[in-house]
């Protein structure tokens, strides 16, 4: 493996330190060659309706090597480029061994918010490719903490016939993403923190996760909270099925309570060979709080089905969803129907 030259990281010595100038490292660049047609139909707004063919334009970059140590490094990052550049991801990884792993992750990549929804699908997730920008989104474990955060992963262990897993996530600046290398930080007093553990064992998989914005200031009012999920997933042979529940409980900003949330998804998949199908339903509700009223059930539901031939992947999906935005009146509805093909050469 060819070694990195010098990445603004130190040998260690057992300590992580940044340089302050920039060294340049050669990149793999890889992409998708993902095709797809959809069709939406929205209540909520005429910008949410419609029908069109897309193509993937993502690109990845990469780039790694070994520290003279043993560690290695890792950079990432994914390059949205339709029409105009954008960035999707970007993480950092530092591999220690037996001492775990430490990834920086400049925009989204933490471990809380990979587990925002487990359940298994056959092409995506219920919340996912849904237009309607009123929507509730169920998956909102980790996201405050997912930007310009530090994770801290043990190494996989084994106990008792219990393969473990655990990390920890600290945010300096809760819902930003990491400054540029060459500018200032971030101007907040909000942080945070999440932690999750998960345990597997015989096609069996429980995870837990809790998650904490401290505000104590009030910069943002009603922003400090603390979130949870936990999930359980079983495998036997070519069925999956599992279940999932997070929960926000807002507390008080600068005078101002917060409502809580509160959502519920499970899904079952079955696998045969080269065809995969899957149904999956996720709800979401606030709470009532104060004078407000509760809102109604926001219900999301997706069948999906997906066909591999060689390097040609076939795949289809019909989603739809009632109450959308989970608001006091509710009535809005949506469906959509997707289909795509991916290839892989």
């Amino acid at each position: 493996m060819n070694k990195l030259k010098t990445i603004g990281l130190s040998a260690l010595a057992g300590s992580l330190a940044l340089t302050t100038a920039a060294n340049a490292v050669d990149y793999a660049v890889t992409g998708d060659a993902y095709v797809s047609w959809s069709s939406q139909d929205s209540e909520s707004s005429e910008a949410a309706s419609g029908k069109g063919v897309a193509v993937d334009t993502d690109l990845y970059f990469n780039a790694s090597g070994e520290l003279d140590n043993g560690f290695t490094v890792s950079f990432y990052q994914g390059i949205n480029t339709n029409k105009t550049l954008s960035q999707t991801s970007g993480q950092v990884t530092l591999g220690m061994g037996s001492m775990g792993t430490l990834q920086v992750n400049n925009y989204v990549g933490s471990k809380a918010n990979a587990i925002d929804d487990v359940m298994p699908n056959a092409m995506q997730e219920t919340w996912d490719r849904v237009a309607d920008a009123s929507i509730a989104d169920p998956s909102f474990f980790g996201g405050p903490t997912n930007d310009g955060s530090i994770d801290y992963r043990i190494p996989t262990m084994e106990l008792m016939g219990v393969s473990v897993n655990f990390a920890y996530t600290y945010d300096p600046a809760v819902s930003e993403e990491s400054y540029n290398a060459s500018t200032g930080g971030k101007q907040t007093n909000v942080s945070g923190d999440a932690m999750v553990l998960q345990l597997s064992a015989m096609g069996l998989e429980v995870g837990l996760g809790n998650e904490e914005i401290d505000n104590d200031q009030g910069v943002v009012a009603g922003s400090a909270q603390t979130n949870s999920t936990g999930y359980i997933k079983y495998a036997m042979g070519p069925l999956s099925v599992g279940y999932q529940e997070s929960y926000q409980n807002s507390r008080n900003g600068t005078g101002i309570e917060g409502a809580d949330t509160e959502a519920e998804l499970w899904a079952i998949a079955y696998t045969a060979g080269d065809m995969s199908v899957s149904y999956a339903e996720s709800t979401f509700v606030n709470a009532a709080v104060s004078d407000t009223a509760a809102s109604t059930e926001q219900e999301l539901e997706s069948i999906q089905a997906s066909y591999t031939m060689g390097a040609m992947t076939l795949m289809g999906s019909f989603s739809e969803g009632s109450n959308i935005g989970a608001t006091a009146t509710g009535g809005k509805n949506y469906e959509e129907t997707s289909v795509a093909v991916n290839f892989s050469f």
